[in-house]
């Protein structure tokens, strides 16, 4: 289909061909789409849970310990050391097969009383990121001199270079593109060229887009270098002798991102290489690439997106990463614009006399500036709320990362001064600021100092974002509170049995089990483990525990979906086929949950609905400019403004119906007990339950059918329902004889669940 273009009231040219602009513009933004819904995950990661706490003092040793982390971690870089006062490793762990954000380790058995220091190296995934630190706990008393070593807040000033050298290359590729698109062709375009502009100036262009791919070649490989380095530990002559980047670039998600960033590298590369060749030939091509590479930047700029802090937002993961997007996007139109205004005007304007070299820069200043003004508005709310993602006290500025963050505030003054008088400058017919002060705006922007001083304050700018990138969030407070884990001990007959649920609350747990048998580690018996809350009718399947070591038995659980009181019950089968039940109750509390993500407050939700009032207001014109083609009348105007609202109203008014139905299904599949189990299923309760159901229920003892079918149904048997069961029969199963009371009935009942077939 032929594109019309309009510029300055003129068609200048008629674009057409297989490679359209429209066809780009889709093929990119299904790409990125494709990019966000693939990488959308945390970056620059922190602890939220340690199990054992930092410096706590443990009254008998600890199984297992463990370190949950706000971020996926990459299981081939990712390492846990234990050490004792002397330094000797005694245990090494890594991430942990059912949950990638954990660093978990098995502690040696019977660890004596001492100090002992727990060594993290946990590498995140999303970003690449590692941090190095050490943690302290104690078996005893807590003694002195022993203490832990935190992670860095400092950036690695290797990093901060790859980072800012990739930012210049991707900003200078988005700005020099949008700007032919956006302000060069409406402010100079002619009929007369090709591509709209003179040759001398798609030279400039041309280098600057060419300078940007070859800078961010560049980058790209100082960034995997610098990656390998920091993975392996190592100096980058043995990152590079022993091939370890081949490692990083196929085993981590920081190659992956980085090979999907070097393939469009690689395709912008391509697409200019072939609107050079066919400029002559085929300009309405070489046009269509011109009006199709600003998504291309988009694409980038978005693809860093992903592997940056606004990826790790503990607030709305996705809106942050939405909204760094737009601001890395207006900052790149700011930036690389400015930046490739400075590098073409002096060739743009050299062949015109002074009067026609000011009318023309005016020309293109007014057309940056209009486009820009909103703009600004959207990087200041933006930067706003991205800081809110990371910053939640006022103590958290008190950081590397809230340093590094004051000196980017710092250097964005002076840019909003030099922007706005310009602005100013460009704008006489405003009167609002003095004649004599205008003057000098208009002379240091007609000579183009203005801009220059503008990009070389940019240029500042951009190391200290570079910088701030590299530095490691502040790890918030409240998520590192230390919540003591439940712990729970008994003996059934000649079996000991402690357990422990880590952390203890709502979501996945680990459930720790250490079996002993006379005072010796029981290293021949199968565990199986049930989660249940009566209150709620929630049982488990049976699952069966991992044995790590003699008398060590864990297994990994999201049974426990919220606070409140739980059972946990533990069978034991030994070779000889001797059997034991042990039953715990837990009072599960919320703040023992891993919270990898905050809820919004109303700051948050405040200033996205400013940023989604910028947007809208941006695409008010679009939307005006649409209505005056629809040719509204008042009446058809009211029509549609009634449907719209009807609409919207049905919308929300299906959405909560649908809510409620909901609702209202989970009720009917799980509806709230007519009668709840208030005894725990322990050996004694299953003794009692024996003798009753030897005594009172003998008509059930010849298994006939409908007792076998019974039984089948035990897997999925409410207590209710078997309650019911043994108080008033079941089909052609008569009650239970004998006048039991409510507790004995419960007995008989949690016997009769022992006759389930486990698969």
């Amino acid at each position: 289909m032929p594109l019309a273009v309009r510029y300055n009231g003129g068609m200048i040219a008629r674009i057409s061909g297989k490679l359209s602009a429209a066809r780009l513009r889709a093929w990119l933004l299904a790409a990125l789409l494709m990019a966000l819904a693939a990488g959308g995950a945390r970056a620059h990661g922190y602890i939220v849970r340690a199990i054992p706490a930092d410096r706590s003092a443990l009254e008998r040793p600890p199984t297992r310990l463990q370190y949950w982390f706000s971020e996926d971690l990459e299981p081939r870089f990712s390492a846990i050391h234990l050490r004792d006062q002397s330094g000797t490793v005694l245990a090494s762990g890594g991430v942990d097969a059912s949950n990638r954000a954990l660093l978990s380790l098995r502690a040696p058995p019977d660890l004596p009383d001492g100090a002992y220091i727990v060594e993290l190296r946990p590498a995140f995934a999303s970003d690449g990121h590692v941090i190095a630190e050490s943690r302290v706990f104690f078996v005893g008393e807590e003694l002195g001199g022993v203490a832990g070593k935190a992670a860095a807040e400092r950036a690695i000033p290797l990093e901060a270079l790859w980072r800012a050298l990739l930012n210049l290359a991707q900003y200078l590729f988005f700005g020099a593109s949008a700007l032919y698109s956006a302000v060069l062709l409406p402010a100079w375009g002619s009929a007369r060229y090709a591509a709209g502009l003179p040759p001398r100036v798609m030279r400039r262009l041309r280098l600057c887009l060419a300078g940007a791919l070859a800078l961010a070649f560049a980058a790209s490989v100082i960034a995997l270098l610098q990656q390998t380095m920091v993975f392996f530990n190592t100096g980058a002559v043995e990152a590079l002798s022993q091939n370890l980047w081949q490692v990083v670039l196929i085993g981590s998600r920081f190659g992956d991102v980085w090979t999907f960033r070097l393939l469009l590298l690689i395709f912008a590369a391509v697409l200019l290489a072939v609107g050079e060749y066919f400029r002559e030939l085929m300009p309405q091509l070489a046009a269509g690439i011109w009006r199709g590479l600003p998504w291309l930047g988009a694409l980038l700029l978005g693809a860093s997106q992903v592997t940056g802090h606004t990826a790790g937002s503990p607030l709305l993961p996705w809106f942050a990463l939405a909204v760094g997007w737009l601001h890395a996007l207006a900052v790149a139109f700011w930036l690389g614009g400015a930046l490739t205004l400075t590098l073409t005007l002096p060739a743009a304007l050299a062949p015109y006399a002074a009067a026609e070299r000011t009318q023309a820069l005016r020309a293109a200043l007014r057309r940056f500036s209009l486009l820009l003004t909103p703009l600004l508005a959207l990087i200041l709310v933006s930067g706003i709320y991205t800081v809110q993602n990371f910053i939640f006290s006022p103590a958290d500025l008190d950081s590397g990362y809230g340093r590094a963050l004051g000196i980017k505030a710092l250097l964005l003054l002076p840019l909003l001064l030099l922007g706005a008088g310009q602005h100013i400058a460009l704008r006489p017919q405003r009167g609002f600021v003095r004649p004599s002060l205008r003057q000098r705006l208009r002379l240091l922007s007609d000579s183009g100092a203005a801009l220059r001083l503008e990009a070389a304050v940019m240029l500042m700018t951009l190391a200290a974002v570079a910088w701030l990138s590299a530095t490691p969030v502040p790890e918030p407070a409240t998520l590192t509170a230390a919540v003591a884990a439940p712990r729970a001990s008994q003996t059934v007959g000649n079996f000991s049995i402690s357990a422990a649920i880590l952390p203890g609350g709502p979501g996945v747990n680990t459930f720790d089990i250490v079996i002993s048998r006379a005072e010796a580690a029981a290293a021949d018996v199968k565990v199986t483990l049930q989660v249940a809350q009566p209150a709620r009718e929630i049982r488990s399947r049976w699952l069966e525990a991992e044995p790590l070591d003699a008398g060590l038995f864990t297994l990994a659980s999201d049974a426990i979906d919220a606070p409140g009181s739980w059972w946990t019950l533990i069978d034991i089968i030994d070779s000889d086929g001797v059997s034991a039940r042990a039953a715990f109750a837990w009072d599960i509390h919320a703040a023992a949950a891993v919270q990898q993500a905050r809820p919004p407050n109303p700051l948050n939700m405040a200033t996205l609905a400013v940023i989604a009032g910028l947007l809208l207001a941006r695409l008010s014109a679009r939307a005006r400019r649409l209505v005056r083609a629809l040719k509204l009348s008042p009446v058809s105007a009211l029509i549609a403004g009634i449907a719209v609202a009807v609409s919207l109203g049905v919308m929300f008014a299906g959405a909560q119906l649908i809510e409620q139905r909901q609702r209202e299904y989970a009720r009917t599949l799980n509806p709230p007990p007519a009668v709840v189990n208030t005894v725990l299923p322990d050996a004694d309760s299953l003794a009692r339950g024996e003798a009753l159901y030897r005594a009172y229920c003998q008509e059930w003892q010849g298994q006939p059918a409908d007792f076998r079918a019974l039984r089948n149904r035990l897997s999925a048997a409410r207590g209710d329902f078997l309650y019911a069961a043994v108080s008033e029969g079941w089909r052609g199963l008569p009650p239970c004889a004998g006048g039991m009371g409510e507790a004995e009935r419960w007995d008989v009942v949690n016997y009769f669940r022992t006759f389930e077939v486990r698969k």
